[in-house]
C-alpha cells in the first residue's frame, strides 16, 4: 500500500512539476497564434488613427489622407505643379507599374481590411464578452463608415468572405451588398450605443477614443452612425428606389451643429502624430489649387459671378498679386504669369515644395484636427434630398442649404483661423454680407438650384471631404446638367479634354480605383478576372451607385 501510495504521489508531483514548467515556458514564450485577449481600450487608438492616416510596424500610411492625394486631383481640389501628371489626367496605376506596387490608391483598402479589420472584430468580440456596450457600438459605427469608404473607392469589394482567416482567395460582392452591410453595421452601432448598462462608461470609453473629438460622448457617436446612414441612403439619387425621406430622417438624427463635428485629433509631438498634409511630413509640396476652386471663390465662376468668398483666405492660397488663381489639371503653370501663380499650401512660392507650419493654414498645419464628417455636409445632403422631393419642400431645402453655408463659415472661424491674415479673419459682418448676397443665398426658394447646393457643398468640404465630393461628382457624371438647363450642376467644371485624359482611359472619365495591388493583384487574380479588373481601363467602369 505504502509503495503504491508513494508511486501515486510521485506521479502526481511529476505532473504538477511538468505543469509548472509548461506554464513558465508559455509565460516566457507565448504562442503568437493564440487568441490572447488584449484591452480593447488599447486597440481603439490605432483604429481611430486609420480614419485619417495610420502608422504601424507592418505598414504605414493607410487611410483617407493618403488616397486623398489622388482623389483630390480627380475632383480638382488641387493639381500637380508640373504638367502631364497621370492622376491630374484622371488616370490610375497600371497593374505592372512601380506605382501599383507602392499601393497608390490602395490606402482605403488597407485601412479597412488590415488596419481596422481584425482589430475591430476583436473590439466587438471582447467588448460583448466584457459587456462594454459603448465600445461595441463605436466599433460598429466605425465599421459602417469604413465599409462605405472602401466601396466608394473601389465599387465591388469582398464582404461575405472578408474576415475568413481560413481562406487564401476571396470572392467579390456587389456594391448593393456592401450598402446593406453598411446599414446593418450602423443599426448595430445604434443598438449597442443605446445600451448604457453593465460596463459601459463614458470615462472608460474616452481611454480608447481620446484622439477622436467625441471621446466618451455616446450621444455624438450615435449621431455619427446616423450620418453614415444618411450617406448610404443618399448614394442612389439616380435610381428609382432613391428614398429622400430616409435621407432626411437620418440627417435629422445626425450632426446638427459644429459641436457635433467628427475630427481625428493630432498631437503634433512627432511626425507620425501629425497630419499627412502638414509641412513637417512634406507630402503635398507639389500640390496647387485648381482654376475651378479659385474661380468658384473669387467670383469668376458663372454660378457665383462677382462674389468674393471670404473663406478663400482660409482654405486657398493667394498669389503675389493678392488674388486667387489656380492651375488647370495636367497643364502645370501654363497660362499663369509669376504674379498670378498661387503659393503652395504651406505658404511657399509656387516654384517651391516646402513651407513652414507658421505660414500654413487650415488642414495643412501639422496638428490641425482632421474632419471625418461635419454638420455642414449633413445640411447640404438634407438640402439636396428635400430639393429632389420638390414642391413645398423647396423652402425647407433652402433653409438647410443656408444653414450648411453658415456652419461652414463658423467651422472655419472657430477651428481654422490660425495664420489667416488679420484683416481677413471672418467676423459676424463679413459672414452676414456673404450670406445676404442673393447670388449665393436666394430669398425665393424657387430660385434655388442644384448648382447652389452642390457647389457650396464642394467649397465646404474642400481639402478633407474628398471622397464624399468624388461620390457627388460621379453621381452627376462630372458634367451633368440639371434637367433641361444649359448649365452644369457643377458649373464651369472642366474635366481634362479627351486628348488630355490618361492614355489608358480610352477618353473616358475615372469612376473607381482598382483594388489594392499588394493583396489582390498578387494573390487573387481569378477573382479579379471575373470582375474585369485586369482591363487597363477598369478604373473608368461606372460604379453601381451612379447608374440609373
Amino acid at each position: 500500500m505504502k509503495k503504491i501510495f508513494y508511486t501515486c504521489l510521485l506521479t502526481a508531483s511529476a505532473a504538477l512539476l511538468l505543469e509548472a514548467c509548461t506554464k513558465k515556458l508559455e509565460d516566457a514564450y507565448p504562442n503568437p497564434n493564440a487568441n490572447v485577449v488584449q484591452p480593447i481600450e488599447l486597440l481603439m487608438p490605432n483604429i481611430i488613427q486609420n480614419m485619417a492616416i495610420s502608422n504601424s510596424a507592418n505598414g504605414t500610411l493607410y487611410g483617407p489622407q493618403n488616397d486623398g492625394q489622388y482623389v483630390g486631383r480627380y475632383i480638382q481640389n488641387w493639381a500637380t505643379n508640373t504638367a502631364a501628371n497621370q492622376y491630374d489626367q484622371m488616370g490610375q496605376t497600371t497593374t505592372n507599374s512601380t506605382a501599383a506596387a507602392a499601393d497608390i490608391g490602395g490606402s482605403h483598402w488597407a485601412m479597412h481590411y488590415y488596419g481596422m479589420g481584425q482589430n475591430l472584430n476583436k473590439v466587438i468580440q471582447w467588448g460583448i464578452e466584457q459587456k462594454k456596450w459603448d465600445y461595441v457600438g463605436v466599433a460598429y459605427a466605425i465599421r459602417a463608415w469604413s465599409w462605405l469608404c472602401v466601396t466608394d473607392m473601389h465599387g465591388e469589394v469582398i464582404v461575405k468572405q472578408a474576415f475568413d482567416q481560413e481562406r487564401l482567395v476571396f470572392e467579390y460582392d456587389s456594391q448593393e451588398t456592401v450598402y446593406e452591410e453598411v446599414k446593418k453595421n450602423a443599426r448595430l452601432a445604434l443598438q449597442y450605443l443605446d445600451n448604457t448598462g453593465d460596463n459601459a462608461s463614458p470615462a472608460n470609453l474616452e481611454l480608447g477614443t481620446q484622439y477622436f473629438s467625441y471621446k466618451g460622448d455616446v450621444a455624438k457617436w450615435k449621431k455619427f452612425a446616423n450620418a453614415v446612414m444618411a450617406r448610404v441612403f443618399h448614394r442612389t439619387t439616380n435610381k428609382a428606389t432613391y428614398a429622400p425621406d430616409s435621407v432626411v430622417k437620418y440627417c435629422n438624427a445626425a450632426l446638427a451643429t459644429n459641436a457635433d463635428n467628427a475630427y481625428v485629433l493630432f498631437e503634433g509631438t512627432s511626425s507620425i502624430k501629425m497630419s499627412y498634409y502638414g509641412p513637417t511630413r512634406g507630402n503635398i509640396g507639389t500640390f496647387r489649387q485648381t482654376k475651378f476652386i479659385a474661380d468658384l471663390m473669387s467670383g469668376a465662376n458663372t454660378a457665383f459671378a462677382g462674389v468674393q468668398d471670404p473663406r478663400a483666405w482660409y482654405i486657398l492660397r493667394e498669389n503675389p498679386n493678392g488674388t486667387f488663381k489656380g492651375i488647370r489639371p495636367g497643364k502645370g503653370v501654363e497660362g499663369l504669369t509669376a504674379p498670378d501663380q498661387p503659393q503652395n499650401f504651406w505658404g511657399g512660392l509656387y516654384s517651391t515644395t516646402t513651407g513652414t507650419n507658421n505660414n500654413a493654414r487650415y488642414i495643412y498645419k501639422d496638428a490641425m484636427p482632421w474632419p471625418v464628417i461635419t454638420a455642414c455636409e449633413i445640411q447640404f445632403m438634407k438640402a439636396e434630398a428635400l430639393y429632389r422631393k420638390g414642391g413645398a419642400n423647396k423652402q425647407a431645402a433652402l433653409d438647410a442649404y443656408k444653414l450648411g453655408v453658415s456652419l461652414s463659415f463658423d467651422m472655419l472661424a472657430n477651428e481654422y483661423s490660425a495664420s489667416v491674415p488679420a484683416g481677413k479673419v471672418i467676423d459676424a459682418t463679413i459672414k452676414a454680407n456673404y450670406m445676404n448676397n442673393t447670388v449665393v443665398v436666394p430669398t425665393n426658394p424657387a430660385n434655388l438650384t442644384l448648382s447652389h447646393i452642390m457647389l457650396q457643398k464642394y467649397i465646404a468640404l474642400f481639402g478633407y471631404g474628398l471622397l464624399e465630393t468624388w461620390v457627388d461628382m460621379r453621381r452627376y457624371h462630372y458634367i451633368d446638367h440639371e434637367g433641361s438647363s444649359l448649365t452644369q450642376v457643377y458649373a464651369d467644371f472642366a474635366p481634362p479634354a479627351p486628348s488630355d485624359l490618361f492614355a489608358n482611359n480610352n477618353q473616358k472619365y475615372i469612376y473607381r480605383v482598382r483594388p489594392r495591388y499588394n493583396s489582390e493583384y498578387l494573390y487573387n487574380i481569378d477573382a479579379l478576372q471575373i470582375l474585369g479588373a485586369l482591363a487597363l481601363d477598369y478604373h473608368t467602369k461606372e460604379q453601381w451607385f451612379s447608374l440609373p
